[in-house]
């Protein structure tokens, strides 16, 4: 025995109303998930923007105020400038590939940073450009010698490529700050501050040449909260085009109706069909019509 399908249509009028509304409560929880997930994220932009905007443009202060020796930067502090007194450690620089400047795919110039106490900071010098005819830089400027007096503003480590994707000697292919200390081959990489490293502001004395500075973080706070909105539009919508759904069925049935009393109406006015005495008489009748009608014509 075949089984029918059962469409919508079949189903009793209580029962289709339900779905659709379960329907439209389904959707509508989904959409506020949705919702709630853009607002979440446009309020961490807007905590990032915020901190940019306390942060980026403060005085700069000793490294230690921010990190003391054996602690960690405090993420409230990130963008706050340093001022660091020392000397480059340019034979273990590295190249960040694949940094997104100048509509290239360049690279950053990392360069271990030791401080007059021993610290071991990370300082990213700036970008410089593929080469010419090759992927890499055709010149990398090189950080002034002897001491230097360095303003850097602080930024956490990067997380390690979800890709597994690795680099050429010489470069990395993030600024993770465990990566980056393994791959130094000096014992700089043993001392190198994990929690954070810095970008370059200033450097005095400064050199001839120097990488192109880093661009300042976007200030745009991103289109989060107009999603926000435009899913709870959405949710709203799904209500709107059930109840569209539901009107649309009741007048459908509502004139089905209409249109059976009319046939039924015209049905009861029209005449009973005649019985077979009636149309004998009929009959009769006619005939000594047509009688009297020859009669006259005569």
């Amino acid at each position: 025995m075949s089984r029918r399908s059962v469409s919508m249509q079949q189903l009793p009028r209580a029962g289709r109303w339900a779905i659709y509304i379960a329907l439209a409560v389904v959707f509508a929880i989904a959409c506020a998930f949705l919702s709630n997930w853009q607002f979440t994220r446009n309020q961490e932009r807007s905590g990032q923007l915020a901190l940019v905007a306390e942060n980026y443009d403060a005085p700069a202060v000793p490294l230690g105020e921010l990190i003391p020796a054996g602690g960690e930067l405090d993420p409230q502090d990130e963008w706050r400038p340093v001022e660091l007194t020392g000397t480059y450690l340019a034979d273990d620089e590295l190249l960040a590939r694949n940094r997104p400047h100048g509509g290239t795919s360049a690279f950053e110039v990392l360069v271990p940073f030791r401080l007059d106490d021993g610290r071991v900071l990370l300082v990213d010098r700036g970008w410089v450009a593929p080469g010419q005819d090759q992927p890499v830089p055709d010149a990398v400027p090189a950080p002034p010698s002897g001491e230097v007096t360095v303003v850097v503003r602080l930024r956490p480590g990067e997380a390690l490529p979800s890709s597994g994707r690795s680099a050429p000697e010489g470069q990395v292919p993030t600024i993770n700050l465990g990566l980056i200390a393994d791959t130094i081959p000096s014992d700089a990489g043993k001392a190198l501050e994990q929690s954070a490293y810095g970008v370059m502001v200033t450097e005095d004395p400064a050199p001839a040449t120097a990488p192109s500075a880093l661009e300042p973080p976007s200030d745009d706070p991103g289109p989060h909260l107009s999603y926000a909105i435009q899913w709870i539009l959405f949710a709203v919508m799904g209500f709107v085009f059930i109840g569209y759904v539901i009107r649309t069925e009741r007048r459908h049935r509502r004139e089905d109706a209409e249109d059976a009393e009319i046939a039924a109406g015209e049905s009861a006015d029209a005449a009973p069909p005649a019985s077979p005495a009636g149309r004998r008489r009929r009959d009769r009748d006619a005939e000594d019509e047509d009688a009297l009608l020859d009669a006259a014509g005569r």
